[in-house]
């Protein structure tokens, strides 16, 4: 069984019922639990659809940062033949948290990037949980280049709380290392797909986000900072996180409304954490449809419209 979230313990009890269920039957084989069992699948069916129908903000984060729902490496796995890593920044060294990769997507040369949070510990700390250091974006400004010099299009899968803030990451330059990778995003005259898959945290998502086309997965969020970092800076009261993540407005359907994202990939039934294959699938297409729509505009005109996209950004929110 998956981890439950807070607000799914009517859910957990329902399903723990029935896993019970299923248990003594096996201890017990006479037992007739078929009834019952659909009974309870029924009801267990019907509340997680109602309860995902009208998430809060904050459970919106909640889902978006939940331990089973897929990550870089699920989709590098599902959506991507001949995925060949490609390490360092060719300046210090290289991080783990953002992986980049040349590969085939449905037999074409693609350039990959994306956050990785790992799936365990081990793997976890070795990622840095996708908070990545300025190696990671001078890696990712690295393939941007080398995308834009062999035309190859790029594809994005975002998911970070945002970029390692510590020290380490100061003194080797975060903030630059961050605008330089923004900055190679929005210049190559090649198509740039982006999807959040799971959170989009600050400069250090957007860095690799700058995509002519850019999606974001029913459940996941995509904000200016973490809704912890927001309510300790403009309340100082951790109890206020959950104001936070509804004032800055981090849910993907709030991000289409303000036109900050170019649509909604649908999650099945529960958040992608319950059908991992069924979400990576949809974001396949999603992907495939937008690289298909793009194929015959010139590079120039790509950059440009990308470059004018972001430039609009916020300007219908701007008092006069």
């Amino acid at each position: 069984m998956h981890a439950y979230l807070d607000f799914e313990r009517p859910i957990a009890e329902l399903e723990g019922k029935i896993v019970e269920l299923r248990k003594l039957a096996e201890e017990d084989p006479a037992m007739q639990i078929d009834a019952e069992v659909t009974k309870l699948q029924s009801r267990a069916d019907g509340l997680i659809k109602d309860t995902y129908s009208k998430l809060t903000s904050w459970q919106k984060v909640q889902v978006a940062r939940h331990p089973g729902r897929p990550h870089f490496s699920d989709y590098a796995k599902n959506l991507f033949d001949e995925f060949t890593p490609l390490a360092g920044d060719r300046a210090f060294g290289d991080d783990h948290a953002i992986v980049a990769a040349l590969a085939r997507f449905r037999g074409r040369a693609v350039a990959v990037l994306g956050h990785e949070k790992g799936n365990d510990t081990k793997s976890r700390l070795k990622h840095n949980f996708g908070m990545a250091m300025p190696e990671g974006y001078r890696k990712a400004e690295r393939i941007f280049e080398m995308a834009d010099r062999f035309g190859l299009p790029v594809i994005s899968l975002v998911d970070t709380s945002g970029a390692y803030a510590g020290v380490a990451g100061e003194e080797r330059g975060q903030s630059e290392a961050i605008a330089r990778s923004t900055q190679a995003g929005l210049e190559i005259k090649v198509p740039f797909v982006t999807t959040i898959i799971g959170e989009g945290g600050s400069g250090g998502a957007l860095a690799i986000a700058t995509g002519n086309r850019v999606y974001m997965l029913e459940h996941s969020v995509y904000s200016v900072i973490s809704p912890e970092g927001c309510a300790s800076i403009l309340w100082r009261k951790p109890e206020k996180t959950q104001d936070a993540a509804i004032a800055m407005k981090v849910s993907a359907q709030e991000c289409l409304a303000v036109k900050v994202i170019d649509g909604i990939i649908p999650e099945p039934v529960g958040g992608a954490h319950r059908a991992p294959d069924e979400a990576i699938l949809n974001v396949g297409e999603t992907i495939a449809r937008a690289l298909a729509e793009m194929d015959r505009i010139p590079g120039e005109q790509l950059r440009r419209e990308r470059r004018e996209k972001y430039l609009a950004m916020g300007r219908n929110l701007m008092p006069i």
